[in-house]
This record gives C-alpha cells, sequence and structure tokens, in this order.
C-alpha cells in the first residue's frame, strides 16, 4: 500500500518510476484500483474539497457561520401552505397579509387577506406587554431568571438562570429586542403564574373584541398564538395608548451588565433607526410557522397609519413591504393633492394665471 502511495506521487510530481524495482513499478490489481495516472489527475480550483474528502475547518474558523452556497428549505409557513401568497395586490408585497388603517378614522387604506387567522409569532409580546402593564405590577421588582425559562424558552439568550433584572428591564428587552426568556420571565412572575398570565392574554383579547384571536404563552413560540390582521390593529391601538409600551418597543439601545461583561441590545425593527420614519410604536415577530411579521403605529404625510404585515418570505422582505406601503400612501396624497389643485379655476392677473 505505502509503495502504491509513493508510485501514485511520483506520477502527479512527473517523476518517472522506472527507478523504482520492477515488482514496485507494477502494483497488483484489484477490483477497484486505488493508482492514479497524469492523465486521470485532475487539477483541483483551489478552494474546493476533492470528491469523496470531508472540508477542513481550521481553527480559526471554527465557530463561525460558514456559507454553503446553498441553503436547507425552510418549512413553509402555514400562509404558504394555504396559497395566501398567491394572492394578486397592486404593490406586489411579499407578504401574503397585509393591513393599513388610519388610526384616528378607522378608515382601511389598503388591505390584502386581511381575514386570515395566522400564527402571529413575537407579535404575541405586545399582549404581553399590555397585561403586564395594566396589571399595575411594580415595575422597579427584581426578577430572578429560573430554569423555567431556559425549558420554556430555551433558545440562546443571554438571560441565565440566577440574573436577576427589573419588571421594566424585561418589558423593554421583549419589547425592543424580542427576548424570550424575558418575555416568559414576565409571564412566569404575574400573580397566579404563567397559566394565569395566559388567562389574562386571552381576556384581555375578548375584552378588544379580538374575536380571531388565542393565545397560547408570552413569548410567541408557540404556532398556537393566533390572530387575524383586523384584530391585531385592534392591539397595537391599545398598546399605544401606554406611554412605556410606546418608548421601549422604539427604542434603539439598551446597555446590560451580564456577569462582567456589558451585553448591549438592538432593536429587531432597523426602520426605528431610519430618521424618514416616524415610528410610535413598533414589533416584529418570526417562527417558521409565522414568516416574517410586523406590526406599526406610523405617521405617513401627516396621518397617523397602522400597519400589520403578516407572513413576509425572506428575512428583509418585511422592511421592503413597509417601505412600499409608504411609498404609495405618500404617491397617492400627492396625486390627491395635484388633482385638487388642477382642478380650480384659474384667474388672470396682469397677464399671469393662477389658482384661485
Amino acid at each position: 500500500m505505502e509503495l502504491q502511495r509513493l508510485i501514485v506521487l511520483m506520477i502527479a510530481a512527473g517523476v518517472s518510476v522506472a527507478t523504482l524495482p520492477a515488482y514496485a513499478a507494477a502494483p497488483a490489481q484489484t477490483s477497484t484500483s486505488a493508482t492514479a495516472t497524469k492523465a486521470s489527475v485532475k487539477p483541483r480550483v483551489q478552494g474546493t474539497v476533492p470528491a469523496g474528502k470531508a472540508a477542513i475547518v481550521s481553527s480559526r474558523s471554527a465557530g463561525k457561520k460558514r456559507v454553503t452556497g446553498e441553503r436547507r428549505p425552510l418549512r413553509p409557513s402555514e400562509g404558504q401552505l394555504a396559497g395566501l401568497h398567491r394572492a394578486d395586490d397592486p404593490l406586489d408585497l411579499k407578504s401574503s397579509v397585509a393591513l393599513v388603517v388610519n388610526q384616528d378614522t378607522d378608515e382601511v387604506l389598503f388591505e390584502k387577506n386581511t381575514h386570515a387567522v395566522l400564527p402571529i409569532a413575537s407579535i404575541t409580546k405586545l399582549m404581553t406587554a399590555l397585561v403586564t402593564v395594566e396589571a399595575n405590577l411594580p415595575p422597579d421588582e427584581e426578577l430572578v431568571v429560573s430554569q423555567a425559562e431556559l425549558v420554556r424558552a430555551g433558545i440562546r439568550s443571554n438571560l441565565r438562570p440566577g440574573m436577576k433584572l427589573t419588571r421594566d428591564t424585561a418589558l423593554h428587552l421583549a419589547l425592543m429586542s424580542s427576548e424570550n426568556r424575558a418575555a416568559q420571565l414576565l409571564g412566569r412572575t404575574y400573580p397566579g403564574g404563567l397559566d394565569a398570565f395566559v388567562e389574562a392574554m386571552n381576556a384581555k383579547a375578548r375584552m378588544l373584541d379580538m374575536s380571531d384571536s388565542h393565545f397560547a404563552d408570552p413569548t410567541g413560540l408557540s404556532p398556537e398564538n393566533r390572530s387575524s390582521a383586523n384584530d391585531l390593529v385592534k392591539l397595537v391601538k391599545a398598546a399605544y395608548e401606554h406611554e412605556v409600551i410606546r418608548s421601549h418597543s422604539v427604542s434603539g439601545e439598551l446597555a446590560l451588565p451580564v456577569g462582567k461583561r456589558m451585553v448591549r441590545y438592538g432593536n429587531t425593527n432597523r426602520l426605528t433607526a431610519n430618521p424618514d420614519w416616524d415610528i410610535g410604536l413598533q414589533k416584529t415577530g418570526y417562527i417558521s410557522a409565522a414568516g416574517r411579521c410586523l406590526v406599526m403605529q406610523a405617521v405617513v404625510e401627516g396621518q397617523r397609519v397602522v400597519m400589520v404585515l403578516l407572513d413576509s418570505v425572506g428575512k428583509y422582505s418585511r422592511i421592503g413591504d413597509a417601505q412600499r406601503i409608504r411609498d404609495w400612501l405618500e404617491a397617492k396624497r400627492f396625486g390627491a393633492e395635484k388633482s385638487a389643485t388642477a382642478s380650480k379655476p384659474l384667474a388672470n392677473v396682469a397677464g399671469m394665471e393662477k389658482p384661485i
């Protein structure tokens, strides 16, 4: 076997094998030849891995996410399985559900599949915040993260068992950064515990006449947290009444000491950092069953609007959809003003025509 390897290496390097003994230059044939000749050895493009070989990961890149060029297809959302993405709309939105309403008059400005009832992911945390705030619990009360938060919301988080934070900080993290363990902590420390908290969430939904909605946990990780666009407009408007929910949801950053280091949390909605947007309240959400979701209250062309976007395909598509809607509203307003100006009668003053 060692002689065979030597011969292969010599051939690949262009070295004559004539200097080797005859028995070494002519190895025994097997059913699957282990030798290679110059003609069969193909130059490998740098950066590729030979067939049958495993990629070697250096110690420097260990632990870093590798891009393979192809991604395993994600599980389709409920909206995709229902065919909601096939619905046409004039803005060609990537969200299968969209609703835009004037906050003050309830006038529907844009709608698409508004009666579909779908999982809403972390949009659930708006109801979590609403129940927490309206319970009038002490915002400065110190809460302790427990093992229960890992079991019920056990995805990656800097909030470890034994860590202490105030109820207001947990609320801030849940709204701004969609921190699941913070939301779970709010539910567990509610009077009566988690079951009482979920019951209060559904009671508040009934009070708001959210007849399409059901809540199963404070985080939104369960696909059993469900609602419709029409119901979510009611939730956004109710949550908007509380200044602490508004301010925490649009906050840009929060620094939190974790052990010996300082962890900086950011907002999951990058539009909050865009000076072109005037956002009063927002919440994002994502699980595979729900797709990408976004609800917002914003001022567009002088009118306060509520936007609901559910089951969007693509990491940034909900942001793109929100921008398309805003551009459309602005163009619509400009077109209406232009039409109104053109319809006014003209008066001739000093040889010049102007609207009167």
